[in-house]
């Protein structure tokens, strides 16, 4: 069994993808808008406001995958609409100290640091902090055995 992340935005995964990419070193190896979906029936005209939005998007980083979608805009939050991440933690464990820090400081550029980068007594390096796509992260650094 795996389990994958799908995250949700208002309008702006696509950036937040192409950020994610670069930063974890992964490939986009899908990536469909609303307005590339085919019509079908029963299903309403997709509103010009929204066609260029990405309904699906695939992020492969090595044997893990991250995916995501923005919403439909002015949608009901009950059927689809954007509802910031509220109740979880995305958690990233890194593989050492310096690799923490530069996951943790490229997260919370321009976001917000609900927890510096540090020491604690579980990890020689822990952090939190919510992207400025609205993702919150935890980074972690695994206690050497």
């Amino acid at each position: 069994m795996q389990f994958t992340l799908y995250l949700n935005f208002d309008g702006n995964c696509a950036e937040a993808f192409a950020f994610y990419a670069r930063l974890f070193q992964g490939t986009i190896v899908h990536r469909s808008t609303f307005g590339e979906m085919p019509p079908s029936e029963g299903m309403p005209p997709i509103p010009e406001s929204a066609r260029s939005r990405i309904m699906h998007v695939h992020l492969q980083i090595k044997d893990q995958a991250l995916m995501g979608s923005d919403a439909m805009p002015g949608a009901d939050a009950t059927c689809g609409g954007y509802q910031p991440a509220q109740g979880l933690w995305v958690s990233i464990q890194a593989a050492d100290v310096a690799e923490g820090k530069r996951l943790f400081d490229a997260l919370a550029e321009g976001g917000q640091t609900v927890m510096p980068y540090a020491a604690t007594f579980w990890s020689p390096g822990f952090g939190m902090a919510r992207d400025r796509f609205g993702t919150p992260w935890m980074v972690n650094v695994a206690q050497a055995a």
